[in-house]
């Protein structure tokens, strides 16, 4: 089961089985201008390209999915996509899954525009699965799930983030007494119905600072995987784990972005971050 194989195996079945074989950890590539300048490469689509495609190279085939933030790549224009459409292409020939980090939520065809833009196969950004914003209305991102689904391909939609805003809108009620985060939790529970690790997955702050079922939510339940920020040595441990994640820990996929990427720019050194940063996720996340 390769990171290729979309129409064939469900996204939720390939990361799985990433997961079992490499650890539960997703490296983002952020190519942050001060990350640039600190690799020693200009703040151009060059330099960009020349971190992003050594980050490709280090972490290709030894860590479970990488994770580009789109933002970074965009800042660059026409010359900053094309880059990415290289480096997307790059993971799938290292039958690496990737995780676009681009939060799009709109609705209608501009959500399903936004969709095609990603999960359709013969699209020039395909990607194993994409990142969304609930906050039109869960049932808005409906056209990028009926399309993720249709092609093996998977979405991340924010739930419970950790920054200090988040919690205004993703705590708030509705008129059924649901938290926002709840609800959308349901909805993701309600496309992974019968599946062991389905293809709906959210994004879950492991720093949220409090415990899902404090708002009435089962991460367990939802079968959903679980992308977190915040896991490992410069984050949550074991205790806080058990929090917030509870039996769903198996479900995690750890992100972590600069902590790896900080130790570039060597190719070898990178992929030595990126193992030993797999290693205290996963440890964390399996301990009893």
């Amino acid at each position: 089961m390769t990171a290729a194989d979309g129409g064939r195996h469900s996204f939720g079945d390939r990361l799985a089985a990433a997961m079992g074989a490499h650890g539960q950890l997703c490296v983002g590539i952020d190519p942050h201008p001060e990350l640039l300048e600190r690799w020693g490469l200009g703040d151009d689509a060059a330099g960009l390209r020349e971190f992003a495609m050594r980050c490709v190279a280090a972490f290709g085939g030894h860590v479970a999915a990488i994770k580009p933030q789109s933002a970074f790549f965009e800042r660059h224009g026409a010359a900053g996509i094309a880059v990415l459409e290289e480096v997307l292409a790059a993971a799938r020939a290292a039958e690496t899954l990737t995780i676009l980090d681009v939060k799009r939520g709109d609705i209608g065809s501009t959500m399903r525009g936004y969709a095609e833009a990603y999960l359709r196969p013969d699209a020039p950004l395909v990607t194993d699965a994409i990142t969304l914003s609930p906050f039109l209305g869960a049932e808005s991102l409906q056209p990028a799930i009926d399309l993720a689904l249709e092609h093996g391909r998977g979405v991340f939609i924010l739930a419970l983030t950790s920054n200090a805003e988040g919690a205004g809108v993703q705590h708030a009620r509705g008129s059924d007494s649901r938290s926002v985060a709840q609800a959308v939790v349901d909805y993701a529970a309600r496309h992974n119905a019968g599946t062991t690790l389905g293809s709906v997955g959210l994004v879950v702050g492991a720093t949220i600072g409090g415990a899902p079922t404090d708002l009435g939510i089962d991460l367990a339940a939802s079968r959903a995987p679980l992308l977190a920020p915040g896991v490992g040595a410069q984050g949550a441990g074991p205790p806080e784990l058990r929090a917030v994640f509870g039996s769903a820990r198996s479900a995690v996929l750890a992100s972590s972005s600069r902590g790896v990427l900080r130790a570039g720019p060597d190719v070898e050194d990178l992929r030595r971050a990126a193992q030993t940063a797999s290693r205290e996720a996963t440890t964390a996340l399996r301990a009893q």
